[in-house]
């Protein structure tokens, strides 16, 4: 392999960060503003829309989304996606324009800029502690009452390279049942081959999102989390079986 996409992948990877904290550095004010108040979140959810497709369009990334069923304005969801790569937060933000919470990983708090907002206005949890998976859940539970929808990508983390789709885990699930809100989920085609974890990959292209027909929880019990789940993750397992033949 030769030198020069050695030398592209290096200031690829450089160029990713200044776009991730840029729009943050020029918007701090106004974005430190909309996060003083809960209520305000609508407005912080907007610029964070914006942030998104401003880094997606600097890096070259064309979203291309297709959509079996639509959110309805005013509506909470359980917004769910296979997750490979970094930049599946920024493509979340801009396929979805309801509002939504994510509950992501805390060590994400520890990015600079970007951390001090990420902990502020999104869920953190620590996978090794059972005590913070349940006050993930307690948090979910309020802001969903708040109007919002909630994000989670439910392998709970990245899975190897080799693994097409992870095991899912049933918070995501048990929450949606809980509170009687559909499941939306939503298969990532190209991510990986965008903008994976391994350093030396990735470069401009499309970025195939299906969102699919939602799932509904009405009639569904705490017994049912377990189908629910297989049935979500079947849902985007075949559409990726699709996307790579």
């Amino acid at each position: 392999m030769s030198i020069f996409k050695y030398i592209f992948w290096v200031l690829y990877r450089i160029w990713f960060y200044i776009l991730v904290a840029l729009p943050i550095l020029i918007m701090f004010p106004i974005l430190l503003i909309s996060i003083l108040k809960e209520s305000w979140y609508p407005f912080f959810f907007k610029l964070a829309r914006f942030w998104a497709r401003f880094i997606l369009m600097g890096m070259g990334f064309r979203p291309l989304i297709e959509r079996e069923q639509t959110p309805e304005k005013g509506k909470s969801y359980m917004f769910i996606a296979n997750h490979t790569s970094m930049t599946d937060i920024m493509l979340m933000l801009v396929s979805v324009k309801n509002p939504f919470v994510f509950v992501g990983k805390k060590e994400l708090a520890k990015i600079p800029l970007f951390g001090f907002f990420y902990k502020r206005t999104c869920i953190l949890v620590d996978r090794n502690s059972a005590k913070s998976r349940q006050a993930v859940f307690l948090r979910a539970q309020r802001r969903l009452k708040t109007g919002v929808s909630i994000c989670i990508f439910p392998e709970g983390g990245v899975p190897e390279e080799h693994i097409e789709l992870d095991d899912f885990k049933d918070g995501a699930f048990r929450l949606a049942i809980n509170h009687k809100i559909p499941v939306v989920p939503l298969t990532f085609a190209d991510n990986k081959k965008r903008f994976s974890y391994i350093f030396f990959s990735g470069g401009p292209g499309k970025m195939r999102v299906k969102v699919h027909k939602f799932l509904a929880t009405e009639h569904l019990t705490v017994e049912d989390t377990k189908a629910l789940n297989q049935a979500a993750r079947q849902v985007i397992l075949r559409q990726l079986q699709v996307y790579n033949k």
